[in-house]
């Protein structure tokens, strides 16, 4: 740049006919008025730190210069796309994307691109790494396939070909205008003619200014070069050129005025609490000083332009403090976030060995990732870092999860090939109709299954189908058959009713063999009928009071009578498939057994106490009446043995 306007210096010195040395320094001045970047050896009068100021704000403006679509950028506030779900930000990027300035929202599309992807590809690795650790197969390939990420995909394409279109079209107006404004610099310097007609100059001076204004955005690398040249030019035209004076000073008075307003506009922003809103139009104020206000008389040039710069630091200081804040929060939300980290790192290192347990761990990982992303910005020079150390963290986490599966994933193949085998079972036994034996093995093969732990997860609907399919295939037999022995039931129940009545009528003909024989072919007759309906077996109360009262007639032995009514009795319990009552009289029979040998063992305890008596013959009529004590409950004994025994015959139908 330097060089530039040192060519531009050289060649009005020879055509100012010996005034070259004024020139130069009002050159150097003249930059003062300027908003680039200062290389003048005076530009050291001007504090480093206003100069940074000054020069961001320049250089902001370039980038708005080339591309008009930035200057709506600042509508909306940058949002933490970090702290978004999936979901959310296909969402936000969806509504930028529609938007017909999708372009001034650029930085926040970016934003949200580098948001998702991060978060998507730390899905995808979580989700391999469970495919690899449930998946032995080598020859079956990992893939993952995500809607959201395919309607990112499409959203961020379509904003995609909108940007290189505009930018294709930007490119080449960006050139176009570039070359019309080199042309007007170059036709101001031909304007500085001490032959030429002062009005004819004025016109024309007046037409390039005209031009300049309307000739568009140049490249932002360019900026600075060409409007420097081009102040440099203004600025000569009025110092150098012989005009009429008085109309000079007005119009550096109007430009005097118009920066002053300026000036006392950006006094009121310095106070303004919103201080990007405050800095936003600072910038605007800079574009429209450097831009559209021409050049003030020599004597105000430094001075309007310090107070300007020096204002413009103070803004700037507000706007570091404003970032300083800005960053001790994210310092703030950096300890957070590693607090966070570490604690994903410790639930890494705890063993629990069940999967109940396991469900906790990760509850708990999914609430601390959770607040991960909600944590907020941290500063920028330790966003990947502290990016990467989450997903480490997540990822060792699931690496030590995956391993405990991985562990019982032996367990679960072997309760495949269980499952597997019970399933073969059921359905080679679903059309049986022996459903006196098959039965209880369907309900056992049931059991069984609820005994067997879980298999692998693609497996397990498919082989509860099966195995359910063919249970319910055989218990719907089984239904259709006890229908059908409902009806048999009722049957038996009405011919066990008109049986009943003519047996009222039975009397005893009073010979011993005749009336027993007699007695048990009525039984017989009574089993031949069948069982009756649950709701009806009252009928066999009946029957067995006809029957005592029969039994008392007889002059039968205790023994005999009572073996005869509980054999009757068992036989009734047998048809009525009743397990839980026949177990019962099992323990009962089993318990007066263990009564009456323990009576037994008293008794002959008693005798040997008695024989080793001194007067023992005294003792001989105690002695007879405790063997014939035991000799009755051994007799006793022997019923109850011989019942247990016709109980353990009994076979009940499941």
């Amino acid at each position: 740049m330097l060089e530039e306007k040192n060519d531009n210096l050289d060649q009005h010195q020879e055509d100012t006919d010996g005034n070259g040395t004024e020139t130069i320094l009002n050159a150097t001045t003249a930059t003062h008025d300027d908003l680039s970047e200062l290389t003048q050896p005076e530009a050291v009068l001007i504090e480093a730190d206003a100069t940074t100021a000054t020069d961001a704000i320049a250089a902001s403006n370039a980038e708005e210069s080339e591309d008009e679509t930035l200057k709506e950028r600042h509508e909306i506030p940058m949002k933490d796309y970090d702290a978004l779900a999936l979901e959310e930000l296909v969402e936000e990027l969806k509504g930028f994307v529609s938007s017909d300035k999708a372009l001034a929202y650029k930085d926040h599309i970016e934003e949200i691109k580098k948001a998702f992807l991060a978060k998507y590809n730390h899905l995808v690795e979580e989700k391999k790494e469970e495919f690899l650790a449930e998946n032995q197969d080598p020859t079956e390939e990992f893939e993952y396939h995500s809607p959201l990420k395919s309607q990112f995909d499409k959203l961020y394409s379509q904003f995609r070909e909108v940007k290189n279109a505009h930018f294709k079209s930007l490119q080449t107006n960006l050139k176009n205008n570039l070359e019309n404004r080199l042309a007007i610099v170059e036709e101001l310097k031909e304007l500085i003619n001490p032959q030429a007609n002062i009005k004819d100059t004025l016109k024309h001076f007046n037409d390039l200014r005209e031009r300049w204004n309307n000739a568009g955005a140049i490249p932002k690398d360019k900026y600075n070069h060409v409007w420097n040249n081009y102040h440099f030019h203004v600025e000569n035209f009025y110092d150098y050129l012989h005009l009429d004076r008085e109309a000079r000073d007005l119009d550096f008075k109007h430009n005097l005025e118009l920066k002053q307003k300026i000036v006392a506009r950006v006094e009121e922003l310095v106070l303004e609490k919103d201080v990007n809103k405050a800095f936003r139009e600072l910038q605007d104020l800079h574009k429209i000083w450097k831009e559209d206000i021409g050049p003030v008389s020599r004597e105000h040039r430094d001075a309007i332009w310090n107070q300007f710069s020096d204002l413009t630091k103070k803004m700037h200081d507000k706007r570091e403090v404003l970032f300083e804040n800005q960053r001790a929060v994210e310092l703030a939300n950096l300890e957070n976030k590693k607090a966070i980290i570490a604690q994903i790192e410790v639930l890494a290192t705890e063993k629990v060995n069940a999967h109940s347990q396991w469900l906790g761990q990760i509850e708990k990982v999914e609430a601390l990732r959770t607040a991960f992303f909600a944590a907020g910005k941290v500063p920028s020079e330790v966003n990947e870092e502290t990016w990467s150390q989450f997903k480490n963290a997540v990822r060792n986490f699931n690496s030590f999860k995956n391993s405990f599966y991985k562990d019982i994933k032996k367990d679960q193949n072997d309760n495949l090939a269980k499952k597997t085998a019970l399933v073969a079972k059921a359905k080679a036994l679903q059309e049986s109709t022996d459903f006196a034996t098959t039965t209880p093995i369907m309900k056992q093969i049931q059991e069984e299954w609820k005994e067997i732990g879980h298999v692998p997860r693609k497996y397990s609907d498919k082989i509860w189908k099966e195995f359910r399919e063919a249970c319910n295939h055989y218990f719907e037999h089984l239904k259709e058959h006890k229908k059908e022995e409902n009806s048999e039931e009722v049957a038996a129940f009405e011919g066990k009713k008109t049986y009943l009545e003519s047996l009222r009528e039975f009397q005893l003909t009073g010979d011993h063999k005749t009336d027993l024989d007699a007695i048990k072919l009525h039984i017989e007759n009574w089993k031949g009928f069948g069982k009756v309906p649950f709701a009806r077996r009252h009928i066999e109360g009946k029957f067995n009071k006809i029957l005592d009262a029969l039994f008392e007639k007889l002059s039968l032995s205790k023994k005999d009578t009572d073996m005869m009514r509980f054999a009757n009795r068992m036989d009734q319990l047998s048809e009525s498939n009743d397990s839980r009552k026949l177990d019962s009289e099992k323990i009962f029979i089993m318990r007066k057994i263990d009564e009456v040998q323990n009576e037994i063992f008293q008794l002959e305890n008693n005798i040997q106490f008695f024989a080793n008596t001194r007067n023992a013959k005294k003792e001989n009529s105690i002695v007879l009446e405790v063997r014939k004590n035991i000799a009755i409950h051994k007799e006793s004994l022997d019923v109850w043995k011989e019942k247990l025994k016709q109980l353990k015959n009994i076979k009940i139908e499941e």
